[in-house]
């Protein structure tokens, strides 16, 4: 069968790669972009007279929290290196900084073991992780995150100055939304990542010399055609198979297929549908996404003040209530790169950075969650398949790496290729937010 796949990102990639290990399919994979990868995203950098290989979209992963795709570097044979998680957060109005990895960074401000509202925060804090995965047991969908802070009279600094700064910087997300975002759906991917506890964390890693190197084991071992630089615009859908049309600088384009996989965003997905059903619009229209300015640079003033206080992730809570909370990740510190100056990939916040330390900048899109988006996962039955279309991506889950490998496995494993990676005890049986819902 002739198989076309738009998107590379990890579920266009795991798609290409499982689909093309049956000799009997000739698959085809489309690229908006310059390069394969999306969100994995590894820039060259030649600063001060030697070269770096600093990554700005996905970063770490555990095995614990992501089997399907430690099993995939496994079997490529790609190198990770343990990595820290430490977080930080500044608030602009108040000059409130701290570190969250041990005391010396907790109290980096002596003041704040005299703040009867610090030391809230951290009771409220430890109260969420004891009562919040009580929410996993009640039946229905639940409270909204603000809703639910409020109902258990959660202190503004706990919301404020952790908490949702902290989901701000993991999902990439404005606070209002985040306060929108529904209060179950946040605790379970907190259990099931292990956030919810002071010890016995996972050991996060990083992808040794850049996350890219994934993508190149994986080119240097498939049979797909690559198509980079060639935007699809359109597909058309028939009994005896699928049109995709395409733009080029070389012009336009339309060739025929058996199978589609659309494994781009699920708004894309949907504009791409010229004949989209109303299930089709229905699901995928209720999974919106949301654009994130990014920058890669070396302006040393986006982190915190304090040395101190310097952490993997870096959350800023903007003087403005109205501002959206940002979040810098030090490089340095995460894929431990040795540098005269910080590399630094900040988020939402380039008018802040000096416009000379500007290495790259780039626009990646998020999902956004709500009681809406989370009940139209589990519809997603409702539209594979149908019309010789299936739809991959980390949507499907809770939006990272090992959301879109697991949406790519399943899509294979319908269209008959069983992928039976070796998965050690300590990675099986970890929920998924189809398992939430039910």
């Amino acid at each position: 069968m002739r198989i076309a796949i738009v998107g590379s990102g990890i579920a266009g990639l795991a798609s290409a790669w499982l689909l093309s290990k049956d000799p009997r399919h000739e698959v085809v994979l489309f690229e908006a972009n310059d390069y394969l990868g999306g969100h994995t995203h590894t820039h060259d950098i030649a600063l001060h007279g030697r070269r770096y290989a600093v990554d700005s979209g996905f970063i770490v992963h555990n095995p614990a929290h992501y089997p399907l795709l430690t099993a995939l570097f496994d079997e490529l044979g790609v190198a990770s290196q343990p990595t820290t998680m430490s977080f930080s957060v500044r608030n602009e109005a108040s000059g409130l900084e701290y570190n969250a990895t041990d005391l010396d960074g907790l109290f980096c401000q002596r003041r704040n073991l005299l703040s009867p509202r610090f030391w809230g925060m951290l009771r409220d804090l430890f109260r969420f992780y004891r009562e919040a995965p009580a929410l996993l047991d009640q039946p229905g969908e639940g409270p909204t995150l603000g809703d639910y802070l409020d109902r258990n009279g959660y202190g503004a600094m706990f919301r404020d100055d952790h908490l949702l700064p902290m989901a701000s910087a993991l999902w990439s997300s404005p606070s209002a939304r985040i306060l929108s975002f529904p209060a179950k759906y946040l605790v379970q991917f907190m259990a099931n990542h292990q956030m919810l506890q002071v010890s016995d964390r996972p050991q996060w890693r990083v992808v040794r010399g850049g996350s890219n190197a994934y993508v190149r084991a994986l080119r240097a071992r498939w049979r797909v055609q690559e198509r980079l630089s060639t935007p699809v615009s359109m597909v058309l859908r028939d009994d005896d198979g699928v049109t995709v049309f395409t733009d080029t600088d070389a012009g336009s384009g339309a060739e025929r297929f058996d199978w589609l996989v659309l494994a781009c965003h699920s708004d894309q997905a949907l504009r791409l549908l010229s004949d989209a059903s109303e299930r089709e619009r229905s699901v995928l229209g209720a999974m919106p996404y949301q654009a994130n300015d990014t920058v890669l640079h070396t302006d040393a003033r986006l982190l915190p003040r304090r040395r101190k206080a310097w952490a993997a992730w870096n959350a800023l809570v903007p003087r403005d209530p109205g501002d959206v909370c940002t979040v810098s990740y030090c490089m340095n510190l995460l894929q431990g790169i040795e540098s005269p100056e910080p590399f630094v990939v900040t988020l939402n916040r380039t008018d802040a950075i000096d416009p000379a330390k500007i290495l790259r900048r780039m626009r990646y899109h998020h999902p956004v969650y709500s009681h809406a988006s989370v009940a139209a996962q589990q519809r997603k039955a409702e539209i594979q398949g149908q019309r010789r279309t299936w739809f991959a991506g980390a949507y499907w889950g809770w939006g990272f790496h090992e959301d879109g490998m697991r949406s790519a496995v399943e899509v294979a494993a319908s269209m008959g290729i069983a992928w039976s990676p070796r998965i050690s005890d300590d990675r099986a049986d970890i929920a998924t937010p189809e398992a939430v819902a039910a």
